[in-house]
């Protein structure tokens, strides 16, 4: 009989949890051995009898090139031109890749009903499974984005220990990695990623990630296994974050499995928020069968909401079956965000608008790879590169088609922190087929028609949906990068398994559609790469909803340390364009023409700190330049490309270390939810708002400074600005021009509330008439005074001041050390940084971090020596 009760205290004490779900994974104690160096099959290897004395630790999760690194028999291949020294499987065939992996493990014999099961959540590329002299695997296994999951009751030893034997095999084709993007393009007649091929972002991956590269589980049930569950959300009407809330409906099914037989009576049912939700199930023998639970009203519940516009409200729900209504047979866990997307077409921007909860969202997004390009992935990575695109006061991350359906824990991380995902499917254009190609192997018919196996690739899609649906963060699910997949992977795709499998999130068929952003302007679609004159992106109309924009990133010279020699430390040589060859090895994209105007750079040290200045006021102007026309030019834009996954020297807010420099705060200051800023062509100061609620009885004050630190106060007026919105306020190019002639000139724009506390803080540097930033180059130094305090453990707060008889102390940066290695910590999280502290001025910023070190804080700037402060209790 169907009910929706309240759970009480009673309840929880009369169920019996004894056979409830037991699941571990298996990460550690693995060994490895070449397929070479093994003469036996996989009965025998997996017999606990035989002897694998002598093979090698494994890494698992991960690939045999992160397995060999963990062993020292290859060189890191992020470091400088090590990768060169790694043997390429394209040249030595798939055999010197192609690894056993044995595990030994424990676990006690199934009793009655018990079921036991092992789960993979993905191997690359292909694999057969042992278990204690036995096969698992009927077929062999195909794909890298299929999970396996096989029921291992009979199989286990009735006592002692089991041993696991599992073969992986790599791609085929491995493709040839000829500097191509994915270098010949036959990496994509597997469902597989296509950037461990190479790209113009990254160098090939040796062994193209073979290997047993995510979790392993053992699973223990009872005769009922849940699998798959699924909630939706549905939040009708215009909704705002504070205040009580109209009431919700959830919409829950999973799919449950009898491997037993017997037919199996009992409940299925949901507990949210103390509410439970149930349902009756009949199972038959070896059935499999999906079963939808009755709708559930939820009233008043608190909204999952993007970053900037709400809190992210997060909701514990457990799924349980239980047999015969009392002993759980398994209980699966889900985090719940209530939330719903929509979309619409903008008519005057002619794109797409996205919206959440009724709300429109201006997103203002970047654009992922992958955390790790030989897929060393961990939740504190994850959340760290998360909280990094949260701290840019970004919205969404697309994840681009080359890599990968991203794994549960970062959409763990997106859903904390309120990102939206926009999830791409395995396509390009460049593999598959847009474009003529000259470095591709085969032609674009052909290539238009990978992968090889088009029902794998579809079973793949309607498995990785399953895996990541119930995420609140993802938001738009895409076809493919710059290309649609061919017809019968696309139509079934859009038209069956989507809708049946999720139906409630955006499809847009490629990243750079029409029906995403209406190309009138002709081109690709999306653009333009590399660095750009800051006023471009004020000034030049591009694609209304930009899915690519943008990409330097050179970071300082701490970080460039970490992988590059001191022997390749050469500057960059403009306009001849000489490169050393480990810059360029690692993708340098040329900028000294921005910045010699700060003067030619002495050394690399020299270099990376203009390097800063130029990072900064790039992203702080596209960020800018797009919020200016929001709503009016566009919808929204996603930067390419926002992070590396190995140590390469553009598209990057941080490195490869986690260490952020300059685009990341210019980024953060330019996209503030509520900001003020200045146009460079027209001088318009403008306010842009990007809340759901006018702004009003702001004060914003305009000061110019001159190189010199003399206050040229220009005026303070009260202002408002409406809901999601760009408001223009005044002009100060005349005065911006007269005052910046000579040598340049600072300007400093802020907002402040009613309690006279500044809310938005903007500083920017002119150059001279010539173009050149002549007066910081012969600037007066500034000493700052500066304070560290603890406020808690992992949490500092530096206090700087400028006397008012100095100059501007211009552009400093905070960096947390470990005061007795005197190396940075990483990753740490500033509330501010690259930052200006004017004559008489004080600025405070918050540093984060983890870990138990002895701390101390650094800072310099462009005028400002270096210092090292220590904490003080």
């Amino acid at each position: 009989m169907k009910s929706i009760k309240k759970l009480t205290w009673l309840l929880i004490l009369t169920v019996n949890i004894a056979s409830a779900q037991n699941r571990y994974e298996l990460n550690s104690g693995w060994v490895c051995a070449p397929i070479g160096s093994v003469k036996v099959n996989g009965e025998k290897v997996s017999a606990t009898s035989w002897s694998v004395k002598g093979w090698m630790p494994a890494t698992v999760p991960g690939t045999v090139l992160t397995t060999l690194l963990d062993n020292k028999k290859v060189p890191d291949p992020f470091y400088g031109m090590n990768n060169e020294k790694i043997p390429d499987i394209y040249r030595t065939g798939r055999d010197h890749y192609t690894y056993w992996f044995v595990k030994e493990f424990t676990e006690k014999a199934p009793q009655g009903n018990e079921q036991v099961w092992l789960q993979f959540r993905g191997v690359n590329y292909s694999c057969d499974i042992f278990l204690n002299g036995k096969k698992v695997n009927n077929a062999r296994h195909h794909g890298m984005f299929l999970r396996q999951n096989y029921n291992i009751t009979r199989l286990l030893n009735s006592s002692g220990p089991n041993r696991l034997a599992v073969i992986v095999y790599p791609i085929d084709p491995v493709g040839n990695p000829n500097g191509g993007q994915g270098g010949d393009g036959t990496i994509a007649r597997n469902v597989s990623h296509q950037y461990v091929a190479g790209w113009d972002w990254i160098q090939p991956m040796r062994d193209r990630n073979t290997g047993i590269w995510d979790k392993v589980y053992i699973e223990r049930t009872g005769a009922v296994n849940i699998k798959n569950p699924h909630v939706v959300t549905q939040v009708p009407g215009v909704r705002k974050p504070e205040g009580t809330q109209l009431p919700v409906q959830i919409v829950a099914s999973a799919e449950l499995e009898n491997p037993t037989s017997t037919k199996k009576d009992g409940v299925l049912q949901y507990e949210i928020d103390g509410q439970i939700v149930k349902q009756a199930v009949s199972l038959e023998p070896g059935a499999v069968k999906e079963v939808a639970l009755p709708a559930f009203q939820f009233n008043n519940p608190k909204l999952w909401w993007p970053s900037g516009y709400g809190p992210q409200n997060l909701y514990a729900t457990r799924f349980q079956f239980l047999e015969d209504g009392q002993t759980v047979a398994d209980e699966e866990k889900v985090t719940v965000g209530v939330r719903e997307i929509q979309t619409e077409w903008n008519a005057i921007t002619r794109s797409k608008q996205v919206s959440v909860n009724g709300q429109k969202i201006f997103i203002k997004g970047g654009n992922w790879i992958i955390s790790d390009a030989m897929l060393r992935f961990t939740d504190q990575r994850f959340d760290a590169e998360v909280r990094y695109h949260r701290d840019m006061n970004l919205n969404l991350i697309r994840v681009w088609g080359g890599a990968l359906i991203e794994r549960p824990e970062f959409f763990n991380a997106c859903d904390r922190y309120g990102m939206l995902v926009m999830q791409d499917f395995w396509m390009s254009g460049d593999c598959n087929g847009r474009w003529v190609d000259p470095m591709k192997s085969e032609d674009q018919w052909t290539r238009r028609n990978y992968p090889n196996d088009h029902s794998l690739f579809l079973q793949s899609v309607a498995d990785q949906v399953k895996l990541v649906r119930n995420h609140p963060s993802l938001a738009i699910w895409c076809g493919g990068n710059e290309i649609t997949p061919p017809e019968d992977i696309l139509v079934p795709m859009r038209d069956s398994i989507l809708p049946a499998l999720d139906g409630t999130r955006w499809f847009v068929d490629y990243s750079n559609s029409d029906e995403m952003s209406y190309n009138a302007l002709g081109g690709n679609g999306d653009g333009p790469y590399g660095i750009q004159n800051p006023v471009t992106f004020w000034e030049h109309r591009t694609f209304p909803f930009n899915s690519e924009v943008g990409s330097v990133g050179v970071g300082d010279y701490a970080s460039l340390k970490r992988f590059m020699p001191m022997e390749n430390m050469q500057v960059p040589q403009y306009p001849s364009n000489k490169v050393d060859s480990v810059w360029d090895y690692h993708k340098y994209i040329g900028y000294n023409q921005y910045i010699d105007p700060y003067g030619a750079a002495k050394d690399v040290p020299d270099f990376t700190k203009k390097a800063q200045l130029v990072n900064y006021d790039q992203y702080r102007a596209l960020a800018e330049g797009f919020s200016n026309r929001m709503w009016e030019w566009y919808t929204g834009f996603i930067i390419w490309k926002t992070q590396n996954p190995w140590t390469a020297l553009r598209g990057q807010m941080y490195d490869y270390y986690l260490d952020p420099n300059a685009c990341l705060f210019g980024l953060r200051n330019g996209s503030e939810p509520l900001h003020v800023m200045c146009n460079p062509t027209d001088g318009m100061v403008t306010i842009v708002n990007n809340s759901f609620e006018e702004k009003r009885n702001m004060m914003l004050a305009v000061r110019f400074y001159e190189l010199s630190g003399k206050d040229s106060f220009v005026t303070q007026v009260f202002t408002y600005v409406e809901p999601s919105s760009a408001k223009r306020i005044l002009s100060v190019k005349e005065l911006m021009n007269k005052l910046a002639k000579d040598k340049g000139v600072f300007l400093s724009l802020q907002l402040l509330n009613e309690k006279k506390q500044v809310i938005s803080d903007n500083f920017y540097w002119w150059p001279d008439a010539t173009g050149n930033y002549s007066g910081l180059q012969s600037m007066a130094p500034a000493t700052l005074k500066v304070k560290a305090t603890p406020m808690g453990k992992g949490k500092i707060e530096v206090t700087l001041a400028n006397a008012a008889n100095n100059p501007v102390a211009f552009f400093n940066r905070v960096t947390l050390l470990d005061a007795k290695k005197k190396d940075r910590v990483l990753p740490v999280f500033y509330s501010d940084n690259y930052f200006s502290v004017v004559p008489g001025g004080e600025k405070k910023i918050i540093v984060e971090y983890d870990g138990a070190i002895t701390p101390a804080i650094s800072v310099e700037g462009w005028n400002v020596s270096s210092q090292e402060i220590p904490v003080n209790n």
